[in-house]
């Protein structure tokens, strides 16, 4: 069994550790409320941006006060993403339903007809069954109890994960007469003619899956400030950043769901929350951090 080489560290070593790294602690006893509330580090993965690579310490005049502060912005800003990305699922699985009318068949998750590709047909067949299997919501139970184990559309959306929900509308058959046209026509922008189009498949889930990682972090309590979102999701022309930048933030997250807004008002609501949030924590927010441009409100 492999042994590991450091050994733990006490609150009070933790604290002389910070301090020989040159980070300013003006008081001991707070140093130690948020050690032991917070942890040291996931305080660390709020100032890996504040060390000097060349001398391996803090940049001189790095207080921990500015730290616990930037941690309290970025647990607000989660909470505040959260929220509105609950309105984005909820809406989303609202609107598949109802895309799926179109086909006038309560049971058409079970027909590979409708999607594109068969395996990925099966393979998301039993990840339904198991989050159905893993459901003790009523409606459920009231269902497979009823119709011989039978669920309809409409009670399944309701206990499939966002992830799975991804997988479903990626796999959906496109076309005039598809249900995926049908959960579209929710969704449109102005292209750079200024002309209302509605997104293609490849930019609409690239959407969805910027989103639905932005919502696990945050229902994960993980770090957003000063961090790479691993998706490239595909922005309206007129939003993208250039040059273009070498990751992806939480601007192109944010715009994601602008994209995604279950209405205009939600989405205004929404931004102007932000807005506050940002101006509220400016002097320790590094916008760049985010990843967000110089001009980042008129995107908003």
């Amino acid at each position: 069994m492999y042994t590991y080489p450091k050994n733990f560290l006490s609150v009070t070593q933790l604290i002389q550790k910070l301090k020989d790294a040159g980070m300013v602690i003006d008081a001991n006893d707070t140093a130690e409320m948020a050690l032991t509330t917070i942890g040291y580090y996931r305080l660390k993965g709020y100032s890996f941006h504040l060390i000097d690579p060349a001398t391996k310490k803090y940049i001189k005049g790095t207080t921990l006060s500015d730290v616990i502060k930037l941690y309290h912005f970025d647990t607000e800003l989660s909470h505040l993403l959260f929220r509105y990305l609950s309105q984005i699922e909820v809406a989303l699985r609202s609107r598949l339903v109802n895309a799926f009318q179109i086909t006038q068949d309560a049971l058409v998750l079970n027909d590979p007809s409708v999607f594109k590709d068969k395996k990925t047909f099966w393979k998301n067949q039993s990840t339904i069954a198991a989050e159905i299997s893993r459901s003790n919501d009523v409606f459920i139970e009231h269902n497979f109890n009823n119709h011989d184990g039978a669920v309809p559309i409409w009670a399944v959306v309701e206990v499939m994960s966002f992830g799975t929900i991804s997988k479903i509308i990626k796999n959906m058959k496109t076309g005039g007469d598809s249900a995926f046209s049908e959960l579209i026509k929710n969704y449109k922008f102005q292209n750079s003619k200024g002309q209302a189009i509605h997104p293609s498949k490849d930019m609409f889930t690239s959407w969805i899956q910027a989103v639905s990682i932005m919502r696990n972090i945050c229902a994960h309590n993980g770090r957003i400030y000063n961090r790479t979102i691993s998706t490239r999701p595909q922005l309206i022309y007129s939003d993208i950043i250039q040059p273009h930048p070498r990751y992806n933030g939480l601007y192109q997250i944010m715009l994601s769901m602008k994209y995604l807004r279950p209405t205009d008002d939600s989405w205004t609501t929404f931004a102007a929350d932000s807005k506050r949030l940002l101006k509220e924590y400016s002097d320790v927010c590094d916008l760049r951090r985010l990843n967000f441009p110089s001009d980042w409100k008129s995107h908003f």
